[in-house]
């Protein structure tokens, strides 16, 4: 059964969750501050849902929304990290997990005409003139359980953050999708699959998993998604405790 939550503990869980970035375009709200090595502040911008930069999220300084650094396609996430850094995360083909980290201070402006007519239709999630610091990628068919993983040193400083990725299943009650809990600092990847998500409950692919994060108080996963309510998990990292 549910676990049973007063008012006043969904009202912080939900906060917790609509504070947990989510997959451009739609959470671009949500997306952390970036602020460089030297102090220098930048902006997300989206570019609206009409004309030839529908739905497109850049990265800017702050103030130049004309002058974009970094363009984002569709399910990008940006995380926060220290030291005048920021990283991303996407799914990049149907297996596979991209994770790379910029520094903000060397990425070289680009023109909106050389995106515009290709990328938001593309496979390309992310457009920028400079090569990331890091990057990396881990699969999204990782078995249920704990894996050491070795990443690249860039990362060290992301010590755990949440990724949701779609799982094949073989029946209509098997999970739809697994959430990837991600310790770069300790080298770990922990994967966790949703039972309750599956396509005989769900609509996948009109309704998925779009983020999730840790609750600082009690440890337990909580998240929510599109056309699904914000939910707190068991222990177990698996199950629905409460629907917020």
């Amino acid at each position: 059964m549910p676990d049973t939550l007063s008012e006043s503990e969904r009202r912080r869980l939900q906060k917790l969750v609509d504070q947990t970035p989510g997959p451009a375009p739609w959470y671009w709200k949500t997306f952390p501050a970036v602020t460089s090595r030297s102090g220098k502040q930048y902006d997300w911008t989206y570019h609206g849902d009409q004309g030839s930069l529908a739905y497109l999220v850049t990265l800017n300084e702050a103030g130049k929304p004309n002058d974009p650094l970094l363009a984002l396609n569709t399910y990008c996430t940006p995380l926060p990290m220290p030291d005048g850094v920021f990283a991303l995360w996407c799914p990049e083909g149907r297996s596979m997990i991209r994770l790379l980290a910029f520094d903000p201070e060397k990425l070289q402006p680009f023109v909106f005409e050389e995106v515009v007519g290709w990328f938001k239709n593309s496979t390309d999630r992310v457009f920028s003139k400079t090569e990331p610091l890091a990057e990396f990628e881990f699969s999204s068919e990782l078995p249920e359980g704990t894996h050491e993983i070795h990443f690249p040193p860039e990362f060290a400083s992301l010590q755990e953050f949440g990724v949701t990725a779609a799982r094949k299943a073989m029946s209509d009650e098997d999970p739809a999708c697994s959430v990837f809990i991600v310790y770069p600092q300790a080298g770990l990847i922990q994967v966790l699959p949703q039972p309750w998500f599956h396509s005989g409950e769900y609509e996948v692919g009109k309704q998925w998993i779009t983020r999730v994060t840790r609750d600082p108080v009690s440890h337990r996963l909580i998240g929510d998604g599109f056309r699904i309510p914000a939910f707190c998990l068991n222990e177990d990292g698996k199950s629905v405790a409460a629907w917020l």
